[in-house]
């Protein structure tokens, strides 16, 4: 387990001076930005600290010029452990974000003991602080009213950081009207740790608290925050994955990134990232390019997507407590902004607090999202988000089985529902029908955007069968299982045409499915949209009646890889296209992976977008192994030339463990969890399948007439499937091991890691 990890360890050959070369840390609350500016550099950053997202503080410790300015200087991401580690000169720095506590720690070990050194904490100019300094101990606090913005909460927010020094001859004092110091000697043997800090902070005492917490973590240990990390890689499905370019490996080191920082930001009771941004790894001060107050729920999708396939279904939690936690704000949005409908309209891009307003520092205009007033404009009318949200609820309980968490959402999925179905009406043909509404953001005010007639298809059956799980049966339900009979075509039409086909002509080769019942719409941003069905509605795949428009829609799609979230390369996983699975993972990679932490850039000014490696997860994931019906399919868009080691998470939470060589399946085992029928699509088409559990039985299993195994499955049991003919002929089961990396990574011109300039 650890070398398989540290495989996709981190790899600096040379000091990361640059805040854009920062190396990301978290315990899922608190969350670090580190670099060797200065010596050693790293920003303190949390969710909470709202609207704005201000950071509580940078730390500096320039007595480590030394370690960075070494000959044989070396930095690693320790991903299994969870911690940044550098080396040179015969000193050893490590950094880490403590689990029980918010306090980070740097651990230095061969400094001079007899050396003078300071660590220094600091804001910058526009943030007014209280700054306070007690004997060994410094303290940075400030507190501010969410009053400024559209939609504001009125409540108060505010930071806190704090910082001592564990070594000799510690003395703190103010540095200025936003800064601590703290000078000190090393212990004896040339040690010293820093600690510093961060906890939520809506005022109050400031010394007594960060006391509290400070005095706290000096008892602890670095096994204590290890401890948590070996836990839940021992819980990740992991992949190793190998090709003869290497470019397997390199997306097997995006998809480890993707595990960790999500684990890294993701354990608040919000989502850490927004905007797609991983902003708790910010090392650029203040500075956010979006709005820090409004997640996006578009680049929030593939994480939630992702999480399930690896078996980390609980790091959904900050997600769905967004919208769940703010459903009666959501209510009254609505009731207030969309005629007085019932229900729920989510906004697409949403306030933490519930308000459907999107605040750019660099727009002239204000963005109102979930409205029947104003002008046309990307979200104005973007109606379909609940519906998705609905239909990952009943996703993640499905793979988690955790009928309390639907319990408590399922309120969500029905007032999604019952907007959806207010906001529609019949045409002449008692079809159901959307208008004015958005196809997202690429075309605004339109009749039938493919968004939402996906929503209605997708959300519709699966509220029905979420109520009978719950013994639930209201009018909304009722109106549902109507409309059922009466849903809306997708819109159809030849590609590089814009005259929508007739009902006809449906069955046309060459049919493509537009963004909207008006197929001529200006288009304003570059998305695919008749590419929402595949993924994440999971109503096209790679079999089935709608296949080869599936198809002809991704061949044909208007964007290709045009944004760092482009979901191209997990819609062509859905159709079984593994060629371009695997080009579009390379284009997304090449284009906007920028950051030697294996991050990516979208545009505008420098930060920290977690949302790339999210999509490359989730490819991956559905590359291997899908389980979006019922049925599980195996290899169902794998690259021939890539080889695989690995585990996926499917529904109920069992464990799909393979091992692929060239193209061929060389180890298919079953994890079960709960005892369920497992339905696989035969692997090895027209042949019978032996399934040998640990406990020493075998079974036959004869594929019906559609070539579907019906796998009856025992909790707390494992399985090996194998086709018949070979069953007893010492298949291989090579054991599954790695070597820590050595070196930087690179695919084409990016690179994760940085080698000597």
């Amino acid at each position: 387990m650890p070398s398989v990890v540290g495989r996709s360890d981190i790899v600096l050959q040379r000091p990361n001076s640059d805040p854009k070369e920062a190396m990301p840390l978290g315990n899922g609350r608190l969350g670090l930005g580190v670099w060797s500016q200065d010596g050693y550099t790293a920003q303190v950053n949390r969710e909470d600290t709202w609207p704005l997202r201000l950071s509580p503080g940078q730390v500096s410790i320039p007595g480590l010029k030394k370690l960075i300015e070494a000959t044989d200087y070396s930095g690693r991401l320790n991903l299994y452990n969870g911690e940044f580690e550098e080396h040179g000169a015969g000193i050893t720095a490590t950094t880490y974000v403590d689990e029980a506590e918010d306090v980070m720690v740097v651990e230095v070990k061969g400094a001079d003991a007899n050396q003078p050194q300071t660590a220094e904490l600091k804001l910058w100019a526009g943030r007014s602080p209280t700054v306070t300094a007690s004997d060994q101990l410094g303290v940075i606090a400030e507190t501010w009213r969410d009053t400024n913005e559209m939609g504001a909460s009125g409540l108060t927010f505010g930071s806190l950081s704090a910082m001592r020094v564990d070594g000799r001859e510690v003395h703190a004092s103010l540095d200025g009207s936003l800064a601590v110091k703290i000078t000190f000697r090393p212990k004896s043997d040339g040690t010293f740790r820093v600690l510093v800090a961060a906890p939520e902070w809506r005022g109050g005492d400031a010394l007594g608290t960060a006391s509290a917490i400070l005095n706290k973590a000096l008892l602890l240990t670095p096994e204590d925050h290890r401890e948590w990390w070996h836990s839940f890689w021992a819980s990740a499905a992991l992949l190793k994955l190998s090709s003869p370019d290497h470019h397997a490996e390199y997306f097997e080191n995006l998809r480890m990134i993707d595990l960790f920082t999500t684990a890294a930001e993701s354990r608040d009771r919000f989502p850490g990232s927004q905007a797609g941004v991983g902003d708790l790894f910010s090392s650029f001060g203040d500075n956010h390019h979006w709005g820090p107050s409004a997640y996006w729920h578009w680049n929030l999708r593939m994480q939630v997507s992702a999480n399930l396939g690896a078996g980390l279904a609980q790091f959904n939690e900050p997600y769905f407590n967004l919208y769940n936690d703010n459903m009666d704000a959501i209510a009254h949005w609505t009731r207030e902004h969309m005629n007085g409908l019932p229900g729920i309209c989510v906004p697409e891009t949403m306030r933490f607090n519930g308000a459907g307003y999107e605040t750019e520092a660099w727009l002239k205009a204000e963005g109102i999202n979930c409205t029947a007033y104003g002008q046309p404009y990307y979200n104005a009318r973007t109606i379909s988000t609940g519906a998705e949200i609905a239909f990952w609820v009943w996703q993640q309980y499905l793979y988690t089985d955790d009928l309390s968490f639907l319990e408590s959402h399922y309120p969500l999925m029905r007032n999604a529902a019952q907007f959806l179905l207010a906001y529609a009406h019949r045409d002449s043909d008692g079809r159901l029908y959307t208008y004015p509404s958005n196809a997202h953001e690429s075309n605004w005010d339109v009749r039938n955007p493919t968004t939402d007639v996906a929503a209605m298809h997708a959300l519709f059956p699966v509220l029905i069968q979420a109520a009978a799980t719950l013994g639930r049966e209201d009018e909304t339900v009722e109106a549902v299982k109507k409309a059922l009979s009466y849903l809306p075509d997708f819109p159809l039409v030849m590609s590089g045409e814009n005259k929508l086909l007739s009902k006809s002509e449906h069955n046309r080769s060459g049919a493509v499915i537009a963004n909207s019942y008006y197929p001529d719409a200006i288009a304003h941003n570059e998305e695919n949209i008749g590419l929402e069905p595949v993924w994440p509605y999971s109503l096209i795949g790679d079999d089935g009646p709608l296949h080869s428009i599936g198809v002809n829609t991704y061949m044909h799609r208007p964007n290709k890889s045009a944004a760092d979230w482009s979901a191209d390369p997990v819609q062509a996983a859905r159709l079984g296209l593994g060629y371009e699975m695997k080009s579009a993972l390379e284009a997304i990679t090449e284009r906007y992976q920028l950051y030697p932490s294996g991050l990516a850039q979208l545009y505008g000014p420098p930060e920290f977008y977690v949302e790339q490696v999210g999509v490359v997860a989730d490819a991956l994931q559905n590359g291997l192994v899908q389980d979006y019906d019922g049925l599980v399919r195996i290899l169902p868009a794998w690259p021939r030339d890539w080889d695989a080691d690995g585990t996926v998470v499917v529904r109920h939470g069992q464990r799909i463990h393979l091992q692929i060589r060239q193209g061929k399946i060389i180890t298919f085992g079953v994890e079960a969890v709960k005892a369920a029928d497992m339905k696989i699509r035969n692997p090895w088409p027209g042949q019978a399948v032996v399934m040998a559990s640990n406990d020493g039985t075998t079974t036959l299993v004869t594929p019906n007439a559609d070539g579907i195994l019906v796998c009856k499955l025992q909790a707390g049991h494992s399985y090996q499937l194998s086709p018949e003919r070979e069953h007893g002929s010492n298949l291989q089961h090579a054991a599954v091991s790695g070597t820590v990396s050595s070196s930087p990574k690179i695919l084409g011109t990016r690179t994760i890691g940085l080698s000597p300039k």
